[in-house]
């Protein structure tokens, strides 16, 4: 296989991360899993810098280094970069939910740019909601275009 395919692969997977995770946060994390997910929907009042919910971070990355293990152990490389580009997501998740939107490491400034403040308000309104129920806004890269408007949708 070519590398123009493998790239392919890889980029086609970090697209697809964007509808598993908005799939596992809506019926996972606000689902099944709400007891792990439920801490980060609360107003931080305890020490420490962990949540349950980081625990997700696990739950993405066996996939990942599964791919990696068996597209290096086996002649089906185009695994291996399945795996890569849920890495690549993963790296993006990170940056953009818990560094720029949570501010957990503070490493740069709010971006100011129309998309940059559609996530800050999509996000936003997903927040307003500190139960499982009735949540809106599930997503990180694909905003709804009401939240490029400049009211706030949380209030």
């Amino acid at each position: 296989m070519s590398f123009l395919l493998y790239f392919f692969i890889t980029i086609a997977t970090v697209l697809f991360m964007e509808f598993v995770a908005w799939f596992a946060h809506k019926f996972v994390m606000h689902g099944i899993l709400w007891s792990w997910h439920e801490d980060h929907h609360k107003p931080h009042l305890k020490d420490g810098f962990f949540e349950k919910n980081d625990l997700f971070f696990l739950v993405f990355a066996i996939p990942s280094a599964t791919c990696y293990v068996l597209g290096s152990a086996t002649p089906h490389l185009w695994l291996f970069f399945i795996g890569v580009g849920i890495s690549i997501y993963g790296l993006i998740y990170f940056l953009i939910h818990d560094v720029y939107i949570h501010r957990r490491f503070n490493w740069f400034k709010h971006l100011d740019n129309p998309y940059s403040r559609a996530i800050l308000r999509a996000h936003g309104a997903h927040h307003a909601k500190q139960e499982k129920e009735d949540g809106e806004s599930f997503g990180l890269l694909i905003v709804n275009s009401k939240y490029f408007k400049k009211r706030k949708f949380w209030k």
